[in-house]
C-alpha cells in the first residue's frame, strides 16, 4: 500500500444501517488482500486503476472478475473473497464497511448479490453523488456520527439509485423481491427441517410480514409453501425412484414418517404408497 486512510466508526448507537470502518488506498502493483471473510457488508469503489476480485460461491467455486476506474465490489458476509491489484495499473479504492437492521434489504435494492457483486453505473450523476458522499465520510472522520450517518444514508440512496443492476423500490417490486428470495430458500432447504421464522430471518423479515406479503403475491402462506414444494419433491422420488417411503419422508424434511404420510395424503388426497403403486401402474403403460 502506497498510502491510505483508516478509520473505525463509533456504530453502536445505530441499529438500522450503521458503518464499522472506512478508508482509502493507493495500492502497489499485485498488492492483495484475502482469501477472507467479511462479518459485514464491505464496498469498495475503484477510482482509478485496475484490479481483479475472487468471490467464492456456497460449494466453495470462485467467480473471476476483472474491474477498472468507475466500477465497485460489494462483499457479502460470510462470503470467501480474494482481490488484488493490477500489477502494471494498481487500483485506488474507497471503501466502506456496514452493516444493520435494513442493511440486506437496501443492498438488495442496488442489485449487488452475493453471485453478482459487481458495481457498474447506470447514471452519471447519482454515480458522481455517490463517491462525493463516500468521500466525504471517508476525510472527514473527525465530524460527530449523526452527521456522518445522514452522509452514509445519502451514499446508500445515491449507489441504489446509480446502480445499472438497481431494483425499483416501490413497494410491490421489493414485495416480489423478498418472495422471491423466500421461495429460492425454501428451494434449496426443503430437506432440511426448516420453520417459517428461520425463513424469515433469512429475509431480514419478521414472520408476520413474510406471511402478509406470501399472501399478497403467491395468494399462499409460508407454511402451504413449503408443504406443497415438499410434497411435489416427494412425488418426484416416489416416481423416479425404488427408494422407501421412510427414506423418502427423510429427504424432503419428514424424520417422522407417519407425519409425512399425513401431510402427504392431505396435500395430495392419497397415501405415498398408494400414489407410487397408481403411478407405477401409469409409467408401466
Amino acid at each position: 500500500m502506497a498510502d491510505g486512510i483508516f478509520s473505525l466508526f463509533p456504530h453502536e448507537n445505530f441499529f438500522d444501517l450503521s458503518i464499522y470502518q472506512y478508508g482509502y488506498c493507493n495500492c502497489e502493483p499485485g498488492h492483495m488482500f484475502g482469501p477472507a471473510k467479511r462479518k459485514h457488508f464491505l464496498f469498495h469503489y475503484i477510482l482509478s486503476g485496475k484490479g481483479i476480485l475472487m468471490s467464492a460461491d456456497d460449494s466453495g467455486n470462485y467467480t473471476t472478475y476483472h474491474l477498472g476506474g468507475g466500477q465497485g465490489f460489494l462483499l457479502w458476509p460470510g462470503q470467501t473473497n480474494t482481490y488484488f491489484s493490477d500489477n502494471n495499473e494498481p487500483w485506488e479504492y474507497a471503501w466502506i464497511e456496514f452493516d444493520g437492521l435494513k442493511a440486506k434489504e437496501l443492498v438488495m435494492q442496488s442489485g449487488l448479490m452475493f453471485s453478482n457483486p459487481v458495481y457498474t453505473s447506470g447514471n452519471v450523476e447519482e454515480q458522481n453523488k455517490m463517491r462525493e458522499e463516500l468521500m466525504y465520510i471517508i476525510t472527514h472522520a473527525d465530524r460527530q456520527p449523526l452527521e456522518l450517518i445522514g452522509h452514509f444514508y445519502l451514499f446508500i440512496s445515491a449507489l441504489v439509485s446509480s446502480s445499472s443492476k438497481s431494483v425499483q423500490s416501490s413497494q410491490g417490486s421489493l414485495r416480489d423481491f423478498y418472495v422471491r428470495e423466500a421461495t429460492a430458500y425454501i428451494e434449496q432447504n426443503y430437506q432440511h427441517e426448516i420453520t417459517i421464522r428461520e425463513i424469515a430471518a433469512f429475509c431480514n423479515l419478521n414472520r408476520s410480514y413474510l406471511s402478509k406479503i406470501f399472501r399478497i403475491v403467491l395468494e399462499t402462506t409460508p407454511q402451504a409453501f413449503l408443504i406443497s414444494y415438499r410434497m411435489k419433491q416427494a412425488c418426484e422420488l416416489l416416481k423416479t425412484n425404488e427408494r422407501a417411503i421412510g427414506e423418502i419422508s427423510n429427504l424432503v424434511g419428514y424424520p417422522n414418517q407417519l407425519n409425512f404420510s399425513r401431510a402427504f395424503k392431505r396435500e395430495i388426497g392419497k397415501s405415498p404408497r398408494q400414489w407410487q403403486k397408481e403411478n407405477a401402474v401409469r409409467a408401466a403403460e
